[in-house]
């Protein structure tokens, strides 16, 4: 048992490191905005979408993984923040299997009146030649959904993955021994 923890500090310690460095490295491009930053890029939404209770946090008992907290807001083109967006989200465990008969990793929100969402999770794992990423869409009143797939910088998988796209990456950081990760979604309107 002690081995385990052990090995499971170690990779925290070294996941820590890896993000660090690739975090220094990342380029302005995939740090969403509005102000001359693109808008958010559509991507398929894959096969594993369902329905989904209202949630900040998908942590439960028992779920492994390390755990971060995704935040973000969610702006017009011309840097207005979106009160009241829908945010679907939906991953992978950290083994890269999604739960497709019940909600586990599965959660929907609302942004708040600055148009700011957040959810407690854990890094997905990855599966077949896909990088580990978080499926969202975000729906508005006055636009079609935005379906899109946010990445993780570090991972060697990024490089392989057909779908992978620099400009989705979140920014992640270590904040009082927690990983945060960032990601603001521009929609036009």
């Amino acid at each position: 048992m002690a081995a385990v923890n052990a090995r499971g500090k170690l990779a925290v310690a070294a996941l820590a490191v890896a993000l660090a460095a690739v975090a220094a490295g990342v380029s302005e491009s995939a740090v969403a905005g509005c102000g001359g930053f693109p808008v958010t890029p559509s991507q398929i939404g894959g096969t594993h979408f369902r329905a989904s209770p209202l949630r900040h946090s998908v942590l439960e008992a028992g779920l492994a993984g390390t755990r971060i907290r995704l935040e973000g807001v969610v702006l017009t083109s011309a840097c207005k923040p979106i009160a009241g967006s829908r945010l679907d989200f939906w991953q992978a465990d950290r083994k890269g299997a999604y739960d497709d008969q019940g909600t586990r990793l599965r959660s929907h929100q609302f942004t708040d009146a600055m148009g700011r969402y957040w959810l407690q999770t854990i890094l997905p794992g990855p599966y077949a030649n896909r990088a580990p990423h978080i499926h969202v869409t975000v729906h508005t009143r006055a636009k079609h959904p935005v379906t899109t797939m946010l990445y993780f910088p570090g991972e060697h998988l990024n490089a392989q993955d057909p779908f992978f796209d620099r400009r989705l990456l979140v920014r992640l950081r270590l904040v009082d021994h927690r990983f945060v990760a960032h990601f603001d979604f521009v929609l036009s309107r």
